[in-house]
């Protein structure tokens, strides 16, 4: 597996949180590739930073608004690397 930022692992956990039911640590686990440690870390990074909410009635996992933003700028990113890239080849 290539090394992953810790920006493209918290886009992965927050683009399993995107689904208005939720979802818990297991799938999320499971989708980031993250060991338990690992996602524990994560979480809470995430969730301090406001970026995902914890469901405590449910035990569930959501993305907030800022979630979804930060995911948009994200992939804006992805996007402009990736157009960068293969303009310099050409």
């Amino acid at each position: 597996m290539k090394y992953r930022g810790r920006s493209e692992i918290i886009a992965v956990i927050l683009e399993t949180a995107n689904d208005s039911s939720g979802v818990n640590k297991t799938r999320i686990m499971y989708k980031a590739v993250l060991s338990y440690t690992q996602l524990r870390e994560y979480l809470s990074l995430i969730i301090e930073n406001g970026l995902m909410e914890y469901l405590e009635g449910e035990h569930r996992y959501r993305i907030t608004e800022k979630g979804i933003h930060f995911l948009q700028i994200y992939n804006r990113i992805r996007e402009l690397i990736t157009t960068t890239k293969h303009n310099e080849r050409a």
